[in-house]
């Protein structure tokens, strides 16, 4: 009975393999930096990317469409927080995961076989190259002095500049302030790529990757992660 349930183990096993499909993109969770040595003794700054399972939602066919591309659902959240329609859309790709968020792959060629599918990290080999997508930390309203740089006025003797951006227009002519000009505003929360940034490790059995370098982003933040397009 024992090896017969061993057996079974690896055919499942084996069957979860063959349900995974290389894709040039996926989504993770940044969990924070660290730093590790390498083969000589030098210290390396690297990002802990908590790997999540990605699966095929859907799959977009230009008959139907317009265009080829996989959908593909990502995080996982308690099943009453779910809506119906995802609820559905999920169960139709026999996905059994309460996923919520979604992003598209544009590829030339697509497969109705690949329907619910989970994504292999296989494309992600270290000392590979990435582009890392991810929105920045938010600042909040900021003045120029923090937002641009701006080296300020002077301190001291009654002087009446201080932090402030000075003169933003011209003489009679054009008589107005030209786009762009560097004013106060909100700071962050923009999204950000990073490229050409590369793989340290990665140990899918323990679910994390390293990747050399910072990443935009705060802590437990989502991040994308595709193939460098500059590499």
């Amino acid at each position: 009975m024992a090896e017969n349930d061993s057996k079974h183990s690896i055919e499942n096993s084996a069957n979860k393999e063959i349900q995974k499909i290389n894709l040039d993109m996926f989504y993770g969770v940044k969990a924070g930096m660290t730093r590790i040595f390498d083969e000589t003794g030098n210290h390396v700054s690297v990002t802990v990317i908590k790997l999540v399972p990605n699966y095929v939602s859907q799959v977009k066919t230009c008959e139907k469409d317009g265009y080829n591309a996989y959908q593909v659902a990502y995080c996982e959240k308690k099943e009453n927080l779910i809506n119906k329609p995802k609820k559905g859309q999920l169960k139709k790709a026999c996905i059994d995961s309460n996923l919520y968020r979604f992003y598209e792959v544009k590829i030339d060629d697509v497969n109705a076989e690949n329907l619910g599918k989970e994504l292999s990290f296989d494309n992600f080999k270290p000392q590979t190259f990435i582009d890392v997508t991810s929105t920045s930390k938010g600042k909040g309203f900021q003045g120029v002095i923090k937002r641009y740089h701006f080296s300020g006025g002077p301190a001291t003797h009654g002087s009446h500049f201080h932090r402030t951006p000075g003169s933003i227009g011209n003489r009679a002519s054009p008589g107005r302030v030209f786009k762009n000009k560097k004013m106060p505003g909100h700071m962050g929360d923009k999204r950000i790529t990073v490229q050409n940034l590369c793989v340290v490790e990665i140990n899918i059995e323990n679910g994390y990757m390293l990747l050399k370098g910072s990443v935009p982003g705060g802590k437990n933040g989502f991040v994308k992660i595709s193939k460098a397009k500059k590499k």
